[in-house]
């Protein structure tokens, strides 16, 4: 459920978007003490890209890209990469690092960055989250 306060931000950039020539939309979230089954699990992973396509309403190019490495524990975990036609959703999942999620969207389509982190946040167990949300030109 979308609270008030991710409207009005969601708005806030909708509008900022509108008035500007931009290019796209870039959103940056940072997933930290995130539940350890759901980023170790490729099928989440693949999951998650699914659903969370259908929440932005972007229409996926190919299946999600779900690939596991990194040879330093601390580091090594899954990788996403799940094209849309609009450009691109990608993530890695570093499991020894204090379970933490950093995902990417960057889209010249409209969606709502606030609650598509939420989402994430919710999806994945997170306790803490940052957000941050760019216009490109």
């Amino acid at each position: 459920m979308r609270t008030l306060d991710q409207m009005k931000y969601d708005d806030d950039v909708w509008r900022a978007f509108s008035k500007g020539k931009h290019w796209g939309i870039s959103t940056l979230i940072d997933l930290h003490e995130c539940n350890d089954r759901s980023i170790s699990n490729k099928k989440m992973i693949e999951t998650f890209a699914v659903q969370f396509c259908d929440l932005i309403k972007m229409k996926r190019f190919g299946p999600p890209q779900v690939v596991y490495f990194g040879q330093d524990e601390k580091l090594s975990g899954y990788s996403l990469m799940q094209l849309i036609e609009t450009s691109c959703i990608t993530g890695h999942f570093a499991v020894g690092n204090k379970c933490r999620a950093y995902i990417d969207v960057f889209s010249c389509s409209r969606y709502r960055p606030y609650v598509a982190a939420d989402f994430c946040r919710e999806f994945f167990g997170a306790n803490k989250f940052n957000v941050r949300v760019s216009l490109r030109k």
